[in-house]
């Protein structure tokens, strides 16, 4: 059996399959494993208790995992490590998100392919690996595009009292949210400050008719092509793919983002699991 893995920050979505074409893939979700704010130790433990219930281990004879945070071999190998754990007959194979995004949303085509979702990831692909990457460089310092560039927005007009009062009220009722100190210990003090900004965004989709969030997340897009985008070279030579629940739920401004900047749009999905089963049960794949 294959497995496949689509880890993003908050949530990892895996596919098994069977080695027989015909016997449908089997799906399940876990959380989230960035290596940046876990270890192989509770990856290990967390994945087991994620297990759906008749999933023997050592039945599984490769892992193709896709995960956001693992850019240098030490990261990778902190997933490696528990995958191994887990699945102690299988080969492991770990690789950037950012690849499962081009190989989902293109294939084998050369192209640009964009992940926004927690966090943002870009690049251009030639059809076999990825060419050439202008940094993120994660939420505290950039994540143009993605949810916690979008929460952060959301999160600092509300402390400064600029949010509409329907908004206000949910983000208090959602979050708990408290006072000035409160909040920084949110981000400063507590794990996974990525996914508390990020989480922010389903309530910028829930009260989208509100022209105030609507502002929020053409801002949010439109610091993403100007910061990101842009700077690839000949970008308006491409088509603008793109992967992620944040730019899937607001496809319709991000599109219009992407006509400002003179980019048509290509494919824009909310997750890559499903074209990644086409492209691992492919002939060429193999």
């Amino acid at each position: 059996m294959l497995l496949l893995a689509d880890g993003g920050s908050t949530k990892c979505s895996w596919c098994l399959l069977d080695d027989a074409p015909s016997t449908p893939p089997t799906h399940f979700t876990t959380e989230g494993y960035n290596p940046y704010f876990w270890d192989s130790a509770a990856i290990a433990a967390s994945l087991a208790r994620g297990l759906p219930p008749g999933l023997r281990p050592e039945q599984v004879r490769a892992v193709h995992y896709y995960g956001a945070g693992v850019l240098s071999p030490a990261k990778a190998e902190v997933v490696a490590g528990a995958l191994r754990q887990v699945f102690p007959g299988a080969q492991v194979h770990v690789a950037e998100d950012l690849l499962a995004a081009a190989r989902a949303l293109l294939g084998r085509q050369p192209g640009f392919a964009a992940i926004l979702g927690t966090g943002t990831n870009s690049c251009l692909f030639d059809g076999e690996k990825i060419t050439h990457v202008v940094e993120s460089l994660g939420y505290s310092l950039g994540d143009e595009g993605a949810g916690t560039y979008l929460g952060r927005l959301l999160l600092r007009d509300y402390l400064r009292g600029r949010v509409p009062a329907g908004l206000a009220a949910a983000m208090q009722a959602s979050h708990g949210l408290g006072d000035l100190s409160e909040v920084l210990d949110r981000l400063y003090g507590q794990p996974l400050p990525n996914r508390f900004l990020a989480s922010f965004a389903r309530l910028a989709r829930e009260h989208y008719h509100e022209p105030y969030c609507q502002a929020a997340v053409a801002q949010t897009f439109e610091a993403f092509f100007q910061q990101i985008v842009t700077h690839y070279p000949d970008y308006q030579r491409y088509t603008f793919n793109c992967v992620g629940s944040v730019g899937y739920h607001f496809r319709d401004a991000l599109a219009e983002a992407a006509a400002r900047h003179g980019m048509a749009v290509g494919r824009i999905i909310q997750g890559p699991i499903e074209a990644l089963v086409d492209y691992h049960r492919a002939p060429a794949a193999r």
